[in-house]
């Protein structure tokens, strides 16, 4: 507080808060979408079937080449007008996209294409003795993908997993620009509102910073867990 009895971040607190509540469920729903557009992604390119495996080939090679923020536009303009376009033939009123939910499907599918190329190189740095063992001992496709596949996968991709993580965290900065109040957006608001933004910007820089932070000692525990068994070389 400060000698007026005013607080430091002139009552925007609760607002902050509320925003960086937001930020961290639109990562985590991104996070998830993405983890499953990374496997199914990452199974249609390692299937051999070139049906399957040229539009994964093509989806990871544009979503890589095209900045993040002109995705965003794209999907979330692109979506609106192909919303209503549906709303005009069936008769329906002005539909408006809903910020959060563009943005999780923006962030789920930009980032599905990084984690599918982490996954396959994952998978392609599993020693091909660990699958020979596991046909020798007869073991279903399922339990070999259960105990042999996916612990080694994560285990060769969490390091890289985890930078896309927290690639992934920062960019929800960027749902802001289409109306999402996010953690940036509140921090814009209260920039705008008070002609303080180096006040407000330096306490969203300090919101990621925390969230990261975190972030860090999941992604420590999830190491230890998944190195059960392996010495350092």
């Amino acid at each position: 507080m400060t000698e007026t009895g005013t607080s430091i971040l002139l009552g925007y607190e609760h607002n902050l808060l509320e925003g960086a509540l937001i930020t961290l469920e639109l990562s985590l729903g991104g996070l998830v979408l993405s983890l499953v557009i990374g496997i199914v992604a990452c199974a249609m390119r390692l299937s051999g079937i070139r049906v399957l495996k040229w539009p994964s080939v093509f989806y990871t090679t544009v979503v890589r080449g095209v900045p993040d923020l002109v995705q965003l536009f794209l999907i979330y303009y692109g979506g609106q007008f192909l919303l209503n376009m549906l709303a005009d033939k069936m008769g329906w009123g002005y539909l408006d996209m809903n910020p959060f939910i563009s943005g999780i499907f923006t962030i789920g599918f930009i980032f599905g294409a990084y984690m599918s190329e982490t996954f396959r190189g994952a998978i392609l740095a599993i020693p091909h003795g660990q699958h020979e063992a596991a046909t020798a001992y007869a073991l279903s496709r399922w339990t070999t993908f259960r105990r042999i596949t996916w612990p080694l996968m994560m285990r060769y991709a969490l390091p890289v997993l985890g930078n896309n993580w927290l690639v992934l965290l920062k960019t929800t900065a960027l749902v802001s620009v289409i109306g999402l109040n996010d953690l940036v957006g509140f921090a814009n608001l209260a920039a705008k509102s008070t002609r303080e933004p180096f006040l407000f910007y330096a306490a969203s820089a300090v919101g990621f910073l925390v969230l990261t932070s975190l972030s860090l000692g999941v992604l420590w525990w999830l190491k230890r867990r998944y190195s059960l068994g392996f010495t350092e070389r």
